[in-house]
């Protein structure tokens, strides 16, 4: 049939409904395309490949919990802002062991649907790359877990431990050490209790049967450093160097036992400070759990120990002051500092593992030499059984702080050693300085390091440190031919 002026041809009527038809088709497509099932998310991690969230960095945390008992899920409130590093339909934070009641985006709903130990978030409006937004999360915080980090039920209350993977068990969060935040806690709990968190008190109010404390840091912490103690608790205060605001956390009734101990504090500061600069925080203390961790841990400016360290006999009291600057000592290496990535750990342990032992050389006559000698005739066992320091074995299944062997501590001390027995003493104390003072407040890699202490140094260290790091045996150490590293037993 030819085509008329004036008349809409048959086959132009078709095409236009066969055009809708497509169009709606593509669009259904594109939309399913555009929002897949919601899957757990993470960074990619070698040795924790689920944590972090890509898509966005946090810049701050502001946590409310409702603290009853320490059998009973927290009531709690966590506000996250971050800035979107893409353009965001969906994103994901990290998030178990505890029920949400709603999320809200930017003041608008959202829809959410756990995953995993994730929480998949889709906001009412699309987040634009480079934009900054707000995520408040209502939900329980249970502290009734399976041991495995998170809260740590003492017998008067709870406190934190969130090494390695373990902060997402208290609250949702991009919970790896590259994505540092600054962070305010308010905690609400029977005005019989006292409560103490990161950073400094901003203000304590009484309300009928309840207080409600507020805390924050003053500079960003990773979320495995995060810590809150809840208890029956004395809180001494005293100075530190150049004024430092010197607060430790003790059992009520242990305060003055636990003095002897505490007052140590001020003049461990002052030793680290005189090895590596001024302290990086706003203030510093001990908290002192009744609870069996079977482990210290340096939450930031409030490191965590277990009553019995200081109650047993069976330590040296120089042992257990040398454990107290290990843990001291993390405020500038890994806390200040921290890792960039998890296989980064021997930083942190390295270096605390250090000026522990060098304080015992110091102050109790133990000889570094003696200690690193011992632990060269182990570290190729500790390397086939952990990994070489930079790239160790991942933990064991159900176990995720089994990262922490021996091969992080002193196996990876030895690199130091090492180092400092190839540039001298000087260099070593030069970059140690430079290397907390350059990357204050942030995150650093392994190859950071090695290129500081090249340019320190004055000589390529690339070749020499790869070997001391990533080897599966240990090298020859630089003015011992004699020590020798014992084959590992059948």
């Amino acid at each position: 049939m030819p085509y008329s002026p004036g008349k809409r041809s048959p086959q132009r009527r078709w095409s236009a409904r066969r055009r809708a038809a497509v169009a709606t088709a593509v669009a259904a497509l594109l939309l399913g395309a555009a929002a897949p099932p919601p899957t757990p998310l993470g960074i990619g991690d070698r040795l924790f490949p689920a944590l972090g969230n890509p898509g966005f960095d946090v810049t701050d945390y502001d946590i409310a919990f409702d603290y009853r008992a320490n059998d009973q899920p927290l009531d709690a409130v966590t506000t996250v802002v971050a800035r979107a590093t893409a353009d965001l339909d969906r994103f994901n934070l990290d998030f178990t062991r505890g029920s949400i009641t709603s999320v809200v985006v930017n003041g608008l709903p959202a829809q959410f649907t756990p995953v995993g130990e994730d929480v998949a978030i889709t906001p009412a409006h699309r987040v634009p790359s480079g934009g900054t937004f707000t995520v408040t999360v209502r939900h329980t915080s249970d502290p009734r877990g399976d041991g495995d980090g998170g809260w740590v039920r003492t017998t008067d209350g709870l406190v934190m431990a969130n090494q390695a993977d373990a902060a997402h068990h208290i609250f949702p969060s991009s919970d790896h050490p590259s994505d540092k935040a600054t962070f305010t806690f308010r905690v609400t709990a029977p005005k019989d209790l006292t409560v103490v968190a990161n950073g400094m008190r901003l203000g304590r109010n009484t309300k009928g049967e309840n207080t409600t404390w507020t805390y924050r840091t003053l500079h960003p912490m990773a979320t495995e450093l995060a810590q809150v103690s809840i208890g029956r608790s004395a809180v001494p205060e005293r100075s530190g160097p150049h004024g430092l605001r010197v607060r430790d956390v003790v059992p009520a009734d242990e305060r003055s036992a636990l003095e002897k101990w505490t007052e140590k504090t001020p003049d461990q500061i002052a030793w680290m400070e005189g090895k590596v600069g001024p302290y990086p925080f706003e203030t510093y203390g001990v908290l002192i759990a009744d609870a069996s961790t079977g482990f210290e841990l340096e939450t930031q400016t409030l490191s965590l120990f277990e009553r019995g360290l200081f109650s047993t006999t069976a330590l040296p009291a120089w042992y257990v002051e040398a454990v107290m600057v290990h843990e001291l000592a993390h405020q500038w290496f890994g806390d200040s500092v921290s890792p960039r990535t998890w296989s980064d750990l021997w930083l942190n342990e390295a270096h605390a593992t250090w000026y522990e032992a060098l304080y015992a050389q110091e102050k109790a006559g133990k000889k570094m030499d003696d200690r690193m000698r011992a632990a060269y005739g182990l570290s190729d066992q500790w390397r086939a059984d952990g990994g070489p320091p930079a790239a160790p074995k991942g933990p064991v299944p159900g176990k995720k702080v089994s990262i922490f062997r021996p091969v992080v501590y002193d196996g990876s001390a030895l690199v130091l050693y090492a180092l400092r027995q190839r540039i001298g003493a000087s260099a070593f104390e030069r970059l140690e300085r430079e290397w907390v003072a350059a990357h204050r407040d942030a995150t650093a890699t392994t190859a950071d390091f090695v290129a500081l202490a090249s340019r320190v140094s004055g000589r390529d260290q690339s070749a020499f440190l790869h070997a001391w790091l990533y080897g599966q045996r240990t090298p020859p150490m630089p003015g011992h031919p004699d020590w020798k590293a014992a084959a590992k037993p059948a």
